[in-house]
Parts: structure tokens; sequence; C-alpha cells
């Protein structure tokens, strides 16, 4: 008899990384509407079954400016620097093989697909949540932050998912979360970014995890990001050109 799926607010993040990291992944199906082939799948262990997402890295579109990217590493890499940061939340992510060759396995999120970034806006209820991951896209370069990326789960958590595009060593941030722009970054927030940029020197483990899923240029100019933005200790404006993604949602 197979086991029902869990609830993952149910289950440990530890357990959940064990399970996601060795468990044997069954396909359900392709999920539409993504650019790259991304399937759902359950994780399975014997004892505790939860749905997934996997993304292999064969199935990668490559784009004009992340052509020799390794989009699934950038997804794991997001989920490293978030824990790190304590924010925003991001559904635990691991690489790992699969049944399409490596890839980045990540917790399923349970969600209101209705809702997207612009109606928790309006809403009003998660501006903190927001601002989080509005400043979480600057530090990680995101590249294709679309409202749709901002889910509202069943636990009633504000998730952030889809960092492929993250991390390139140029600058690249295309976001619809611009409305923080000039706004002073809360100063627990500062004191999180510091601490994050001073441990990314080598021989420190973030660095060295880091090194396993971006080049070295690339977690150079992470930290040359944190240092601007420490500095400055506000939002940024967006640059002149092409700075929100396509579509918006």
């Amino acid at each position: 008899m197979t086991e029902e799926p869990a609830r993952s607010s149910e289950v440990t993040r530890e357990r959940i990384l064990a399970l996601l990291s060795g468990g044997e992944l069954e396909v359900q199906g392709l999920l539409p509407w993504s650019s790259n082939y991304t399937f759902l799948v359950l994780v399975s262990d014997g004892a505790l079954s939860i749905p997934a997402v996997y993304k292999p890295c064969a199935g990668e579109r490559p784009l004009w400016d992340f052509a020799s990217a390794s989009l699934c590493r950038r997804e794991v890499a997001a989920y490293v620097l978030s824990e790190q940061l304590g924010w925003p939340a991001v559904p635990p992510v691991v690489l790992r093989d699969g049944p399409h060759g490596p890839g980045s396995v990540q917790l399923f999120v349970n969600a209101d697909h209705e809702t997207h970034y612009f109606s928790l806006r309006e809403s009003g209820q998660f501006d903190e949540c927001l601002e989080s991951i509005a400043l979480f896209d600057i530090v990680a370069n995101n590249a294709d932050r679309k409202g749709g990326h901002c889910l509202l789960g069943t636990d009633g958590q504000v998730w952030a998912i889809d960092h492929g595009l993250t991390f390139h060593s140029e600058y690249k941030v295309r976001t619809i979360i611009w409305d923080y722009s000039g706004r002073r970054i809360p100063d627990d927030r500062l004191a999180e970014l510091r601490a994050v940029s001073d441990r990314l020197q080598r021989g420190h483990p973030l660095f060295e995890s880091l090194a396993q899923l971006l080049s070295i240029q690339e977690i150079h100019a992470l930290r040359a990001r944190l240092t601007r933005l420490v500095r400055a200790g506000t939002f940024p404006h967006p640059r002149p050109g092409r700075n929100v993604p396509y579509p918006l949602v």
C-alpha cells in the first residue's frame, strides 16, 4: 500500500531535506506553463511521501544572457542564501540525480494559485514578507521575479519560488517589485546582510557550499552587492533599461 503524501507543515525541514535528497522519485507529470521541463513528482522513502518539483538540468532552455548557466544549481544557491539570511521563505530544494538526470528537486508548495504578488500587495497584510523578497532579489540579482513567483501557501506563509535566473556576475535585476525603491533597509536586515557578506570568504562553509553551485566570479559579485547595499542602507532604484520581466505574472 502506498503511503499518503504528508503535509510539509507537519514535517521538520531537516526531514524534508533528507527525503528530497535520498527518496525515490516518482514522476506524476509535466507542470504546465513552464519555459523549461518541470515535473511534479512524489518523493518517498517507504515511511513518508511528499510532492516536489523536479527540474532536470537537461531540460533547461538556454537564454542569451544565461547561455552557459546551470539554472537548477542557481535554484539551490538561492535556497542556501535564503537560509543564511533567514528570509525570505524559499521552499527546501536540493541538487540530485533523477529520472531525467541531475536537477533540482524542491518541495511543492500547496498554494492558492489565483493569488500573486499584486493581489498580496493590495491586501496590505504582507508588506514585511514582500519587502524581504524585494531585498532578496537585489542580493541574488534575480532576473525573473514575476508576480506569480510569490505564492500564498495554505499554511499562510508567503513563499518565493523560481530562482533559476539568479547570481549572474553582471547586473541583471528584472523584477515587478520596485515598490520599496528609496526606502531605508531595516536595521535588522542590514545586520543580516553584513553577516552573510562576512561569511563569503574562502574556507567558510557558506563560501565552499556556494562554490559547488556558482562560479567564483559570481560569488565575488554577490559579496560586492551585499557590500553596496549595506553601505547605501536603502533599497535601490531601477537602472535605465529593461528592469521588469515579461510577462508580469
